[in-house]
């Protein structure tokens, strides 16, 4: 489809973030599929979480906030959080009639005519004078690159590949990674696993007691001032610590959560340090996180010289018709809530001002 179409607004993305900048958009009055449109490449409502191994139930989560005007209540515990996230995106996204695109994929965004932008996708050409992107990251899984990688007799996957526990069984398994992934690894494959290693770059940093919001601000603060620099982000979750519940408390103390520092290279059976010392292994588990996606963005050339996206709040300091929602300090759920509203407010006032004035 060649065709041309004329929106004032695009979101890209329907996950936390993209729902909530499409609601704010509503709310302030614009109306869906004539003055903005919502473009979502996966096949179904739920964002990344539709993604999520099965055993990654909907208590195992942590901080899901709920989306802008509409509480998530009377979840089950025990259900796939693939499952429950899912089936509340579907009821939001027809709660506030956002008419969803999908499965759409952005392919590239470009400078248009008369101040417009052009954004390519597989259902044709949209024009717009704003755009909110909020890709988020799952479609950009991070692969560290370490010597002797090729040479791994056994099988490497990335968390974003992981289905679960249950393939693993008789496996001796080295997780690499200190995130919340990570965690969650190792104590799912313990039972089934022959053997586990932890190994991560840096030690990991426990957090006791709850999680306030001045904690909040001061970990967001931390994040917001890459970003200003044009550096990548660093997740929220970096400098936030791991929770320390029950479950890892449990770990530490039977050995699962005992952590070896990053390994040197990789060989044809295992990993190796500089020392000598060595675990033999048939299966790494990179759970080394995700980068933004946001290839789509290149034509524009919106990053800084220190490889980041310079921002001012959720708007792109190289061009103020961007925004970027769920990114760097607004990756949290949320953080993409306020993201949205604000860039929200951001947009209305620009479209004022390029608006001609009555003659």
């Amino acid at each position: 489809m060649n065709e041309l179409r004329e929106v004032e607004v695009v979101v890209v993305g329907a996950g936390q973030a993209g729902l909530a900048g499409a609601y704010h958009v509503r709310r302030a009055g614009f109306e869906p599929d004539r003055d903005f449109v919502v473009l979502d490449h996966s096949p179904a409502p739920g964002g990344a979480w539709q993604f999520r191994w099965p055993s990654l139930t909907y208590g195992k989560v942590h901080g899901m906030h709920a989306l802008p005007g509409m509480e998530l209540t009377e979840a089950d515990p025990a259900r796939p959080s693939a499952e429950v996230i899912g089936a509340y995106f579907d009821r939001y996204e027809h709660a506030f009639d956002l008419r969803v695109r999908r499965p759409v994929e952005v392919r590239a965004v470009r400078e248009g005519d008369g101040g417009r932008l052009l954004v390519e996708t597989s259902d044709g050409i949209w024009s717009t004078r704003a755009l909110i992107n909020a890709t988020g990251t799952w479609d950009q899984p991070f692969w560290p690159r370490y010597p002797g990688q090729e040479t791994f007799r056994g099988r490497q996957l990335h968390t974003a590949q992981y289905a679960g526990p249950e393939e693993f069984a008789g496996k001796r398994v080295v997780v690499v990674g200190g995130g919340a992934s990570g965690t969650q690894h190792l104590l799912e494959l313990a039972p089934y696993a022959a053997a586990t290693t932890w190994v991560t770059r840096r030690p990991p940093v426990f957090r006791e007691g709850p999680f306030d919001e001045d904690a909040g601000r001061a970990a967001v603060a931390l994040v917001e001032e890459r970003v200003r620099e044009g550096l990548p982000p660093h997740s929220v979750v970096s400098v936030t610590g791991l929770p320390l519940n029950d479950a890892i408390r449990r770990g530490l103390a039977d050995g699962v959560l005992d952590r070896r520092p990053m390994f040197d290279r990789i060989t044809p059976d295992g990993v190796e340090w500089r020392d000598g010392s060595r675990v033999d292994a048939d299966v790494i588990l990179w759970a080394t996180g995700f980068r933004a996606a946001l290839g789509h963005l290149a034509p524009l050339r919106l990053r800084a010289p220190g490889g980041g996206i310079r921002m001012e709040g959720t708007r792109t300091v190289a061009d103020p018709r961007i925004h970027l929602v769920g990114y760097g300090p607004s990756a949290s759920t949320i953080g993409a809530n306020r993201a949205g509203r604000a860039a929200v407010r951001d947009i209305r006032r620009l479209l004022a001002e390029d608006r001609p004035a009555a003659a």
